[in-house]
């Protein structure tokens, strides 16, 4: 598996490889909900600060809306609010997340 890159914004691919190599550090990688709408299948929490703080610290929150453009211009907000975790953008946001994707380790 590739090394995972810190960006701005991930695909849903990246996110599901990020997620399995980070965990593997002992780092959560958390899908956060800004619209009050989960995907299907997808395991994530409904945007809330007080609760996203209580994460440990260096975890890696990637927002998500219904196209990501509206995360992707708020991620400078979502940084500066969260300054000891990674912040990142679903590209494409939840429009774009297809439920059966998984990725396979070796």
């Amino acid at each position: 598996m590739a090394a995972v890159v810190l960006k701005d914004e991930w695909t849903q691919e990246e996110f599901l490889h990020a997620k399995e190599a980070f965990k593997n550090e002992g780092i959560e990688v958390v899908l956060v909900d800004t619209i009050l709408n989960p995907i299907e299948k997808a395991n994530s929490i409904t945007y809330n600060p007080y609760e996203l703080s209580k994460y440990p610290k260096g975890s890696v929150f990637v927002f998500y809306c219904d196209t990501g453009k509206a995360t992707k211009e708020r991620l400078g907000e979502y940084k500066k609010r969260f300054p000891d975790y990674k912040c990142i953008s679903l590209k494409g946001g939840r429009g774009y997340w297809r439920k059966n994707m998984q990725v396979t380790t070796q």
